[in-house]
């Protein structure tokens, strides 16, 4: 189990790390090419998009032939796709590279395949702890890698920065091994083995698990949003970029603790509370930061906050899924759920780019947030958490 948990984690660690710092490239990118705003949000827009696309085929895999093998293609997509983000000299072949490549290494070697391991793995009495702590790790990635970049960019240039983060990626290949599985497609005695569209129709057909994807959406609309915007939001209202670069290591610090208290919790209580707490808790955190006048301490006391909100989503709605489903197709099952997260991250972050280069503010996209993360909390209240009932378990083979 340690060896799962230290090898996934620091996997996850790189993965969301670099992922995290993107928008530190925004006005780098756009600058030097003379693009709008929304050419570089459109392109990690569909990022996300096929991140969710392909991450239902990662889960797909991983829980068929094992995470090794998707982490080992994952890496390599990353490398590719960090060079082609460097070298792009059209928005088509940026597009291809950050949006495309990108996404479909992050779908390889994020939570949705980590995830399977460790549900395969850990005891269902550690899992949600267990997952808090790959989430942690995650978060830590952000706090540790986004300053880095912000210094890789201050000191070689946006290009050559890209280029050591696309050299750093192909680290994750020699970690994969120790995520090594050895007993995939064999159910355990007495219980139900299911085919993938029999997971996939008892999933859809289960209200908690379209509640469980609205929420999710939801939270990939806001974290994406302010992950990518945030930065630019704050130098148009006259701060400097070292503000943003300390909000979004704040945001990763603090999300170190929220992602392993939210995990911890999910252990000890209900998880459905935990995730509508949240939401709101978001809502309200975002409301307040747009009230007070906008300053240094401001920033940094919002991102305190929502860094504490900001991925401890992920243990308590992937431990839920876990616990309704079982673990035999949590990497897909989760892949579907985090496909709806990316629906989301792509509507918030290209929202971010056309509204603002329509209005001239994204003010508008601040209120959809709040609006969204009520809507979040209530949607999480109803989910049902106890295990699906199958009836009789198949017969074993002979």
């Amino acid at each position: 189990m340690a060896q799962v948990l230290v090898c996934g984690a620091t996997i996850v660690t790189l993965s969301m790390g670099i992922r995290h710092g993107f928008g530190l490239w925004l006005q780098p990118i756009t600058q030097a090419q003379d693009w709008t705003r929304e050419t570089f949000a459109f392109a990690i827009a569909i990022q996300n998009l096929a991140w969710g696309v392909s991450g239902i085929f990662a889960g797909m895999a991983a829980d068929r032939f094992g995470a090794f093998r998707v982490i080992l293609i994952g890496a390599v997509l990353y490398a590719l796709g960090l060079a082609g983000m460097a070298l792009a000299t059209t928005p088509l072949t940026f597009t291809l590279a950050t949006g495309a490549l990108i996404g479909m290494a992050q779908a390889g070697t994020t939570y949705a395949v980590i995830y399977g391991v460790i549900g395969r793995n850990v005891p269902a009495e550690k899992r949600s702890w267990a997952m808090g702590v790959a989430a942690a790790a995650g978060s830590f990635g952000q706090f540790l890698m986004v300053p880095t970049e912000g210094f890789l960019i201050s000191h070689f240039g946006w290009q050559e920065a890209l280029l050591i983060l696309a050299a750093a990626s192909l680290l994750m290949m020699p970690l994969a091994r120790g995520l090594k599985e050895h007993s995939l497609g064999h159910a355990a005695p007495g219980t139900h083995k299911q085919s993938i569209g029999q997971a996939l129709r008892e999933a859809f057909k289960y209200p908690s698990f379209q509640l469980l994807m609205a929420g999710y959406f939801v939270c990939g609309f806001q974290v994406v949003f302010i992950g990518v915007h945030m930065p630019s939001y704050l130098k148009d209202n006259g701060l400097s970029p070292q503000v943003a670069s300390y909000a979004l290591a704040l945001i990763g610090l603090f999300n170190v603790f929220g992602t392993y208290a939210a995990g911890a919790l999910g252990q000890k209580m209900a998880k459905k509370h935990i995730l509508a707490f949240i939401y709101f808790a978001r809502a309200v955190a975002i409301s307040v930061f747009l009230i007070v006048p906008l300053s240094p301490v401001s920033v940094y006391v919002f991102s305190s906050v929502m860094g504490f909100l900001w991925l401890s989503t992920v243990p308590p709605t992937n431990a839920t899924i876990a616990q309704i489903f079982g673990v035999a197709h949590l990497s897909m099952l989760g892949g579907f759920v985090f496909f709806s997260h990316q629906i989301g991250s792509f509507m918030g972050v290209w929202l971010g780019g056309y509204l603002y280069d329509k209005t001239g503010s994204y003010d508008m996209v601040w209120y959809i947030a709040i609006a969204l993360g009520v809507f979040a909390g209530l949607v999480n209240l109803p989910v049902r958490e106890a295990p699906i009932h199958r009836g009789q378990p198949l017969p074993q083979a002979a």
